[in-house]
């Protein structure tokens, strides 16, 4: 599932190539990826100019200048890509918008979803997500007494969106190496040196896959080259067998909160 990394490359992306462009037409072969009546969706998208995409957590917003906002989560499986009728990845399309240029596809949205909604509606989506851990706002502080309260293990704890928005399963991996803390440890357990490291840790790796365009495999237009490169640069997840990149130790797989992870048994500690 992209995580924050992955949907802030996304709308980087966007905002270069499709802010400011009018929709000339939209194509809709899955209802259940929309929340309403397909030519009622068609009707209040078409011809409408997207001003804004904004990002919260997982999620992006695509701010038309009706008014609407169409919320979209990719889930599992989800991807997009820009192109045209003649370059067009081959997979089925749930969701295409026509720009007066390029053409917007919505991929892999048997999970995911695009809703259109007001602005209302949106921050009533967004009540129960926690604070953006990039954002100046997100300080050590709070995140210290917030961590000193949770007796689950970082892994569950930083995959939860009420207590972090954007980190999943990849990065939180990530984030528990550069930390040198091993994912089954206890928040409440941690030395407050450990607390401050674990905060850095999740700067420190969502900003590197950012750097790197995060881990979907699939590019986002023609010709580019940054996004998925993350993957080439991971330090422990899906690396199971490899040596760690700190120590030489044999990296290893376990289920730890229901969630697949992985670790160095070694110099995570």
């Amino acid at each position: 599932m992209p995580e924050l990394p992955e949907m802030e490359n996304y709308k980087r992306i966007f905002e270069k190539k499709l802010v400011g462009k009018t929709i000339q037409s939209v194509e809709v072969t899955r209802e259940k990826s929309i929340n309403k009546a397909v030519p009622a969706f068609i009707d209040e998208v078409k011809g409408r100019k997207l001003v804004a995409i904004e990002r919260r957590a997982k999620h992006l917003v695509f701010k038309l200048d009706s008014g609407g906002h169409l919320l979209l989560h990719l889930m599992l499986g989800g991807l997009m890509y820009i192109g045209n009728e003649h370059d067009s990845p081959d997979r089925t399309k749930q969701v295409t918008l026509t720009f007066d240029d390029c053409q917007l596809f919505f991929i892999g949205l048997r999970l995911g979803y695009l809703h259109l909604l007001t602005a209302q509606e949106v921050e009533q989506e967004f009540l129960d997500l926690g604070p953006e851990p990039l954002d100046p706002g997100f300080q050590l502080s709070e995140f210290d007494e917030q961590l000193k309260k949770k007796r689950g293990t970082l892994k569950s704890t930083l995959v939860n969106q009420k207590f972090i928005a954007g980190i999943g399963n990849h990065y939180s991996d990530e984030i528990c190496f550069e930390a040198k803390l091993l994912p089954m440890r206890i928040g409440d357990e941690l030395s407050s040196l450990e607390r401050a490291s674990l905060f850095h840790a999740i700067q420190t790796i969502l900003n590197r896959g950012l750097t790197y365009g995060g881990y979907i495999e699939m590019p986002v237009f023609k010709g580019d080259e940054l996004t998925g490169k993350y993957n080439e640069h991971c330090y422990v997840y899906d690396r199971e067998g490899e040596p760690c990149p700190r120590c030489k130790t044999t990296i290893i797989r376990e289920e730890i909160s229901s969630k697949k992870s992985f670790f160095c048994p070694q110099c995570q500690i």
